[in-house]
């Protein structure tokens, strides 16, 4: 283990000791801090250590998202860094900046045209989250542009973005878009420059997860703020610091980047934890709310008031969860306990150790019911994608549904093996 993942400094704090970290990973956390000691701490640890791997460190912040971070904290440090890695890191860390202020100017094009047809939007993460939370363009990863809408200016909406030059992902007959506006949360677009480039959003997640957020709300709450000097509407502080808790948790937490995120709203908003608390409360989400932010404590450094912790002894489940989240953290490894130390009691699938780790995140059993439910029932665009059916048998959709999430569960022992390496994010999207 590296001098940084064994100092009292680094370690003293962390409520789950017995997880450990190779220096590499170690190396990248004091990068993502927030507390404003990585300079400090990378010149006198992990950073000296003549044993980094540092291909291995260009690996894992390129999978967690924080390659920008790691360039901003190791660029002044090149008597220990080699000039190869440093090359790399800046033509990386140039690259993305590029990108991200083609992203941001290919936002301002499409919020003017949804303004000049009168449709109300909020960007969500990518640019506008890149400069309130970090401060700069530059330093944070993104592939797409999120944006929220309305549920009754969706249609509108994708017009709109249709005709700036985006396709969607997959094309829906009216029938069948009625029941997605109801049961989906997003609609996905390609562009010229890729694929996946423009979400739009009438929610923050799927409705199976039982997580019912009022996007109506959000614009009644939103906030302005700036983006390369430009003003535009976005989530509250409080809004926004869940549903980033919310996100995150529905993929396990497996990337950096969504754990940064998190840390970087508490350390840069203003935040009034009784509202927080009271919708966290009110959608069933305080356990996500709270491994999220005992996550950022404890990996990254972010402060927490006494309120929430003392609200975070209340739950020992937290900790616990946390302690299973860090194991699967360093290598994003999909939330699978056949690639682990085989836990009790845990599934045999990934497909069942999702479900029971999303299970588990909900403190209300009338939450746990719903979500088993809904994901059992609830059609979504895996099926319509498997086969397409007349308005008037819609309602098998919910069979093929049914049988498509059994599949997943009693899959061949090769292919199980197979789908292990499926990332969640992957995985909530294949399977759901």
């Amino acid at each position: 283990m590296s001098s940084l993942a064994s100092s009292p400094a680094a370690r003293s704090e962390r409520h789950f000791d017995s997880v450990t970290f190779s220096k590499e990973f170690e190396l990248l956390l004091a990068c993502c801090c927030v507390d404003g000691q990585q300079s400090c701490s990378l010149e006198g640890s992990a950073c000296s250590d003549a044993a980094v791997d540092w291909e291995q460190v260009l690996r894992l912040a390129e999978h967690h998202g924080v390659v920008p971070l790691l360039y901003q904290s190791v660029r002044g440090l090149s008597r220990n860094v080699p000039a190869a890695i440093l090359e790399d890191l800046h033509r990386r860390y140039e690259n993305n900046a590029r990108r991200n202020l083609k992203f941001a100017a290919e936002l301002f094009r499409i919020l003017d045209s949804l303004d000049a047809h009168g449709i109300a939007s909020i960007p969500y993460k990518g640019p506008e989250l890149a400069e309130r939370v970090y401060g700069d363009l530059a330093l944070r990863s993104f592939s797409d542009l999120d944006i929220l809408v309305r549920r009754p200016d969706v249609l509108r909406a994708k017009t709109v973005v249709e005709e700036l030059g985006y396709a969607p992902t997959l094309s829906l007959t009216n029938a069948e878009e009625r029941v997605y506006l109801a049961t989906g949360y997003e609609y996905s677009f390609d562009g010229a420059a890729g694929r996946n480039l423009v979400e739009l959003q009438w929610g923050i997640v799927p409705r199976f997860y039982a997580v019912d957020f009022d996007c109506g709300e959000f614009f009644e709450r939103a906030v302005s703020a700036s983006v390369s000097g430009r003003t535009v509407r976005a989530l509250s502080p409080e809004d926004l610091l869940l549903c980033l808790c919310v996100h995150a948790a529905k993929h396990a937490w497996i990337r950096l980047c969504w754990l940064r995120d998190i840390a970087g709203v508490l350390q840069s908003q203003v935040l009034d934890w009784s509202v927080i608390e009271e919708r966290a409360a009110r959608l069933g989400i305080r356990r996500m709310l709270y491994v999220s932010l005992l996550l950022a404590h404890d990996l990254l450094q972010a402060k927490l008031s006494d309120r929430v912790r003392e609200k975070l002894q209340h739950d020992r489940a937290v900790e616990r969860l946390c302690k299973e989240v860090t194991q699967h953290l360093p290598n994003g490894e999909e939330y699978n306990p056949e690639c682990s130390s085989g836990r009790a009691g845990m599934p045999a699938s990934p497909f069942l150790a999702y479900f029971w780790l999303m299970i588990r995140l909900r403190e209300r059993v009338a939450d746990k019911v719903r979500f088993f439910v809904r994901l059992i029932f609830t059609p979504s665009l895996g099926e319509w994608r498997l086969v397409r059916l007349p308005e008037s048998l819609f309602f098998l959709y919910r069979i093929v549904r049914f049988a498509r999430l059994l599949t997943r569960i009693f899959l061949p022992s090769h292919a199980r093996y197979e789908t292990a390496d499926m990332s969640t994010e992957e995985l909530t999207k294949k399977s759901f």
